[in-house]
């Protein structure tokens, strides 16, 4: 858990591809660690990232997630309205039982 007030390092994607690079080269993470002077586990959890795209959506090479608001369409807008149009309907009449 991170403490009050601490500062996080931010590294550059271009940094991030070449550690993994050659790491997937066979080099070690604490070779890797002293090399770049990042910490081995921070190496570790971006090459996990890597393997394991569907548990970190928006991270590596597959994208997921729900699309941006500057991607959606008039179409979608309105699928949506109708999708919560039926939605507040099927709320109202949940009520209306009880």
């Amino acid at each position: 858990m991170a403490s009050k007030g601490q500062k996080f390092k931010k590294y550059s994607n271009n940094l991030k591809e070449e550690i993994i690079n050659e790491l997937l080269d066979g080099k070690s993470y604490t070779e890797l660690s002293r090399k770049y002077d990042v910490s081995a586990k921070t190496i570790s959890t971006w090459q996990q990232k890597l393997r394991h795209p569907e548990k970190y959506p928006g991270y590596g090479r597959k994208k997921n997630g729900r699309p941006k608001e500057k991607d959606l369409t008039k179409e979608d807008y309105k699928e949506r309205y109708e999708i919560l149009k039926k939605y507040q309907a099927f709320l109202k009449a949940q009520r209306e039982r009880k």
